[in-house]
């Protein structure tokens, strides 16, 4: 009974093995021992119930209604409040180390959830003013790698300091630049990267998006 009504479950939320062991916070070898009804149950049967929007109960034959009992399927707003989060945007736009194309590109955006406490390290911002990004390309390495997550910052757009590290447009283009104002009224656009040549653009050329105030990767 236990094994069919996973199953089930899976089929009506498009779930694969590795999904719900995700969802449920076990491993996935586990999953398919219930799955191909190799395991009589599992203590961890609440959290595979809560994962496939149902109860034990259900899956274990005691009822024949999956939504009898069942908890709501938390919203962003409710794990927010129960981590002490905020929204932060992500784009999923590339900002290039060269250059990226921005003009004309669409762009979708997804909401994640991240502790306040954690946040105010890097900004004091509203959260409706930071998103998060990509980095695409090596010209800022080793700061910045090739596919790495960037915090940006748009209620800082003054270059009122030297040397840090911004999202830009310039001619049509979607960059992450250190930035050096030049006495010339120029913007030098430089690189970490010392084989990458450094830019300078003049009279209205540059548009800061924001200040990038932190850099997230995989190790």
């Amino acid at each position: 009974m236990i094994a069919e009504r996973i199953s089930e479950r899976m089929k009506a939320l498009n779930l694969t093995q590795t999904a719900l062991a995700r969802l449920a916070g076990i491993s996935q070898p586990s999953v398919a021992h219930l799955v191909k009804g190799r395991a009589a149950g599992s203590t961890q049967l609440h959290k595979i119930a809560r994962a496939l929007q149902t109860t034990p109960e259900y899956l274990t034959g005691e009822t024949d209604d999956p939504s009898e009992g069942a908890l709501p399927v938390p919203t962003a707003d409710d794990v927010a409040d129960q981590v002490g989060g905020v929204r932060i945007k992500e784009i999923d736009l590339d900002y290039g180390m060269g250059a990226s194309w921005i003009d004309g590109v669409p762009v979708t955006e997804v909401e994640r959830v991240f502790p306040a406490d954690w946040l105010v390290q890097f900004t004091r911002a509203h959260p409706q003013y930071l998103f998060f990004a990509h980095g695409a390309g090596d010209s800022m390495m080793p700061t910045i790698m090739d596919r790495d997550i960037v915090l940006i910052d748009t209620t800082q757009q003054t270059l009122n300091m030297a040397d840090r590290i911004w999202a830009v447009a310039f001619g049509g283009a979607g960059m992450i630049k250190r930035l050096r104002p030049q006495p010339d009224g120029g913007v030098k656009l430089m690189s970490d990267n010392p084989s990458v040549r450094d830019e300078v653009a003049y009279d209205g050329e540059l548009s800061i998006i924001g200040r990038v105030v932190a850099v997230m990767r995989k190790i």
